[in-house]
Order: C-alpha cells, then structure tokens, then sequence
C-alpha cells in the first residue's frame, strides 16, 4: 500500500510532510515553536502550546526536560531545571503530547536527548509516542550515522527523525542525514543556524544563507525541506530566513517570555507573540 493512502494516524510522520506543503501553498514558511514540557507548570504548558496551535503554529517542538542538556542555552536549562524540580518525567511529556493531539491536529516533535530515551526504552518510546499524538523526535546528540536503533523503530511506527545540522558539518554528513530522512515516512532537515548552544539573538550569522544553499545542494532533488534554528526571535528573523528556507525554530524567544510572564497570563503573551510570527 501507498503511503499516500494510509491514514495519517498509521503515518503520524504525514503530519509533518502535510505541514510544509499546506505552507507551501499558501506562500509562507512553516513555523515552528519550542516548548518545554511542564514549564512553568504542566497546567500552564498544555494551555501555551493549545494557545500557540490556534495562533499558526504549524509544527510544535516539545522539549523533554534533561539533567545534562549539553546544546541548550541557559533560558532552556533553566525551563527543564524547573520542570524536572516540578516532576516531569518522559511519561509526563507523553501525556501532554496526549492532551495537545486530543485538541489539536498540530504535528508534534518530542525534543529530547538520547539517554533518557535509551533508559525508558526505545520501542517503547516509539510506541508510546505514536500513541500519545507525536509526529516524529529530534535528537540534539544523535548524529544520523549512529541512529541505526532509534530509526528503525520510530520508522515502523511511521515516526519521523528530524536531523540536525550545524554550519560545520562536513558534506558527507549532511547526505548521510538526507539520505536517512528519504528512507523515512516524512521529515525535514533541521539546519542550526550557528555553532554553539541555543540562545535568542539580536541578528542572524551572516554566513547563514550561504550554509543553507549549500545543505540544498544536497535535498533539491530529494524534495527534503529545510527548517532554520537557534538564534530566531524576531518576525524579521522569520522573514528573512524564509526566503531560502521552508521553515524557522524558535525557541529561547518563547521560553524567555513564558518566563517573563510566567506569573501573569503566559499564554496571553504567547499568543501575541506567535501571532507575530505567523506569516497567515
């Protein structure tokens, strides 16, 4: 049978593929917020991220919260610090993945490092995640050539894995991820936007398109699109980046503003602030 005629619920990676061509036909970039599962609260969390699907979210990163977050930023480590100290745990974020797909079509990424996945199970992450409305996972320390594993579980569960590259990457792994992201149900290839940690920023590298034309050269005739992130935090950083590419991160920007305003309506501010961004 045909992908295209399976139910996206089977394919839940489908979501993501569905995701860039809607955008793509309405003439916009896709857009993708970061949210911290359970930060500032897990009742504060699901209503955020609801909030964030009404505003033109297309795609929503979940962060699942980690004692050693070596890519994150200090606004990120401090989000998953509090949300560790509140209890969250990997079911936890299964759970409100569970209470955002039950209300809301939105294509879900779980974010997470690898060693809390390998210790709750790689099968069972996969199944668990399937069941809890999750579209695919982004691994910040796997690189694709050690992937073997979590791969092939999350593509039988029609799962994607969204690869990232940094602008160091050398050629070869850039087309080692391409290659694996064909071999799947559905995904993009996430390019950082500069070497280091997470981070809100005042101006994107001016190195930026310049790496991304080279990624291209490897996905123009795979039909792989390319999402920007690290650093994103204005509507002008939005536009500028999708003029060369499909869709745009945004991460430290948000938890900054949760954090700000975790006290007073933050799902207010955030949907003023996504609804910013939001090329609709």
């Amino acid at each position: 049978m045909e992908t295209t005629q399976i139910a996206t619920r089977d394919i839940p990676a489908q979501k993501i593929t569905q995701a860039f061509e809607r955008a793509k036909q309405e003439g916009r970039g896709v857009l993708i917020p970061y949210f911290m599962c359970g930060y500032p609260n897990v009742q504060q969390s699901v209503e955020i991220i609801l909030t964030a699907a009404e505003e033109g979210a297309d795609i929503i990163e979940l962060g699942i919260p980690f004692s050693d977050p070596l890519a994150d930023g200090a606004t990120i480590q401090h989000a998953g610090h509090i949300a560790l100290e509140q209890g969250m745990t990997m079911r936890g974020c299964m759970e409100i993945a569970a209470q955002i797909s039950a209300q809301s079509d939105v294509a879900l990424l779980l974010m997470g490092y690898y060693n809390p996945i390998l210790a709750y199970g790689i099968e069972r992450f996969c199944r668990d995640a399937k069941a809890s409305g999750v579209s695919g996972f982004i691994v910040p320390d796997l690189p694709a050539d050690e992937a073997d594993l979590l791969q092939e579980a999350a593509y039988q569960q029609g799962l994607a894995i969204v690869y990232l590259v940094p602008p160091t990457t050398p050629d070869k792994r850039i087309q080692q991820a391409v290659e694996r992201i064909v071999q799947g149900p559905g995904a993009f290839l996430y390019c950082i936007s500069l070497s280091g940690v997470t981070g809100a920023r005042e101006k994107l590298p001016p190195h930026l398109r310049e790496f991304i034309e080279r990624v291209r050269n490897f996905t123009s005739d795979k039909h792989v699109p390319l999402a920007v992130g690290f650093g994103l935090s204005t509507p002008e950083h939005i536009v500028q980046v999708n003029t060369y590419a499909e869709g745009a991160v945004v991460a430290s920007a948000i938890v900054n503003l949760i954090d700000r305003y975790k006290d007073d309506q933050p799902a207010a501010h955030v949907k003023d602030y996504i609804h910013s961004l939001a090329q609709k």
